[in-house]
């Protein structure tokens, strides 16, 4: 049994996407309990549609995917932002209307290079198995970032998740906080479409967090579990895949909601 798991992390494969998958998800885990607090964890979905599109664009003119897909994709939350707050429009409506126009936009480019070729699939549903040491330090590098900005701002991204108003009135400045945790999703999104893909993404940033919010007694408590449920699904799911050969993304996301529908009827068992 030992050996055989010892054969597994032999392979260059394996290892890229274990190490970037657990990068990814710790990330996602994190900022994810942010988002889930403020009632704005559907963003993801929206930026994950973006990202279809901007891949779609980048194969299309043969640009870098990731590269290409980073500042289109946080130009795209940060206009989700703007119009749910200066155009008089429901955050869901911004949301919606971004997710629908990129989905049809991604179609669209999709078409004109001759519709959906395998490499556009494996960023739609997500194969972290095939994943290069360029998008392995990619995502190391811009992990790290994103947990120590959450870090350097815990403080006030602890109040802003509470109560915004109270943190407006304690000095906080909610805006340009606002706008770099859209900004940080973003990224998560685009660096966590290999691990998932872009159709399921959404789910590594929303699940791990509401699991820990079964379980857990303080704000503290809830990050550290969150990331637990998001790393371990992630690793296990890679496992499996492997070893059953099925759909990695798919294989990750199940974990991560069998994790929920299990603490969540061990909760509701208890009373």
């Amino acid at each position: 049994m030992i050996e055989e798991i010892l054969k597994i992390f032999s392979y260059d494969f394996m290892r890229n996407a274990i190490i970037t998958g657990s990068f990814v998800a710790i990330s996602s885990a994190i900022i994810g309990v942010f988002l889930v607090l403020r009632k704005f964890s559907m963003i993801g979905d929206g930026l994950a549609h973006t990202s279809l599109a901007t891949i779609a664009l980048g194969m299309l003119f043969g640009f870098s995917p990731i590269a290409i897909s980073i500042p289109l994709v946080i130009a795209a939350s940060l206009f989700i932002l703007r119009l749910s707050q200066k155009a008089t429009i429901w955050g869901d409506s911004a949301i919606g209307f971004v997710s629908a126009t990129a989905i049809a936009a991604a179609v669209m480019l999709a078409s004109l290079s001759n519709g959906f070729n395998n490499d556009l699939y494996n960023y739609l549903f997500g194969n972290i198995l095939t994943v290069s040491t360029e998008e392995l330090w990619i995502s190391i590098i811009l992990s790290v970032v994103v947990v120590g900005v959450v870090i350097f701002f815990y403080r006030d991204l602890f109040m802003l998740s509470f109560d915004e108003d109270f943190a407006r009135v304690a000095g906080v400045n909610a805006d340009f906080l606002n706008s770099l945790t859209i900004i940080l999703t973003a990224i998560i999104i685009v660096l966590g479409v290999r691990v998932v893909g872009t159709m399921l993404i959404s789910s590594l940033i929303i699940i791990p967090a509401i699991t820990a919010l079964q379980i857990s007694k303080n704000f503290k408590q809830t990050i550290i579990f969150s990331t637990f449920f998001a790393v371990f699904s992630v690793i296990s799911g890679i496992l499996l895949s492997f070893a059953f050969n099925i759909p990695s993304g798919a294989t990750i996301v199940l974990i991560n909601g069998t994790l929920f529908l299990g603490i969540l009827g061990i909760k509701m068992f208890r009373k």
